[in-house]
């Protein structure tokens, strides 16, 4: 049969949604407004705290800008359609979702690494690092990645607008996702398998690639340290960032080890990607660092005593 162009897509995540539709969107609605909290505050903190004017901070700081921007690019109007039972989606919506959030996600990646060189420059090159990361420096890459990042986005889009759909538009997932979009076009172009691979290749390949021989330099200079007390503080430093690229780059490995046919564990699996951890990531990484979480205590004791 062939294609025909795609008006708008029916997206239905949860069996029975409709009905329970207002249930499931108070669950949602907890985890947008915590994790917008808890980053906005992040956010606030180190832009008011003049000692937290650092490089590792600054890239903390864009860290929960693209967490915030994670859950509001999917959850908002995930919220609309459990509650006003519309699940239609323009297609015109549709791409725009799935730009931002391949906007988003490229912007991770990069900045994931960027934050593993923060890290190898503070523990193997220390006396230089005011001179590599100086504050010009840091503003150049922060510009760099969200540059970037838009740009690979754009790119990446283009060819999904040339798609035509087979015998359905419904979209089982809770927004509109590469893998689904793929998963009802007949006529996918040889042009997107080739933005994909590229943008797999250099959003993911080359900054792990780059993130291991960090943390293997690190390590290295890590175990020469004489002072046990010099190796655990080096190694806390980064623990959370190895815990958070774990995170991501496992669930981007899973995302394609999944099997197109199994909905409902790619849908688990997509929640907990852009819902659930962009909640935990400040938790994980901001919280358990030490001069922000002083900061924070601080910040919350001064807003209860003008109140």
């Amino acid at each position: 049969m062939n294609g025909t162009s795609i008006k708008y897509f029916f997206i239905l995540p949860f069996s029975g949604g409709i009905k329970y539709g207002p249930f499931i969107s108070i669950f949602f609605f907890f985890i947008y407004f915590a994790g917008v909290l808890i980053n906005s505050s992040i956010i606030t903190v180190i832009c008011l705290e003049v000692r937290l004017h650092k490089p590792m901070y600054l890239f903390i700081c864009n860290l929960s800008i693209v967490d915030i921007f994670y859950t509001s690019v999917t959850v908002p109007k995930l919220l609309h359609m459990l509650l006003s039972g519309n699940h239609i989606v323009s297609s015109a919506q549709c791409y725009a979702q799935l730009y931002f959030f391949s906007f988003i996600a490229a912007t991770e990646g990069i900045l994931l690494f960027v934050m593993a060189y923060d890290r190898y420059v503070a523990i193997c090159v220390p006396l230089h690092y005011n001179r590599i990361l100086s504050l010009r420096n840091c503003f150049l890459i922060t510009t760099g990645i969200w540059v970037i990042a838009f740009v690979s986005a754009l790119l990446y889009i283009t060819p999904t607008l040339y798609m035509s759909s087979c015998h359905s538009n419904l979209i089982h997932q809770f927004f509109c996702d590469p893998k689904s979009l793929t998963r009802i076009s007949c006529t996918t172009t040889a042009l997107f398998f080739i933005i994909t691979g590229l943008a797999i290749l250099f959003f993911a390949c080359i900054p792990v690639t780059c993130t291991f021989i960090s943390y293997f330099k690190i390590f290295v200079v890590i175990f020469k340290m004489r002072s046990s007390e010099s190796r655990w503080k080096a190694f806390s430093t980064c623990s959370s960032h190895l815990t958070i690229i774990s995170i991501y780059y496992g669930k981007c490995v899973t995302d394609y080890l999944i099997p197109t046919q199994f909905d409902v564990l790619d849908l688990i699996f997509n929640i907990v990607f852009a819902t659930l951890i962009p909640m935990t990531n400040p938790i994980i990484y901001s919280l358990q660092n030490s001069n922000v979480k002083m900061a924070m205590v601080g910040w919350i004791k001064k807003i209860f005593i003008q109140f």
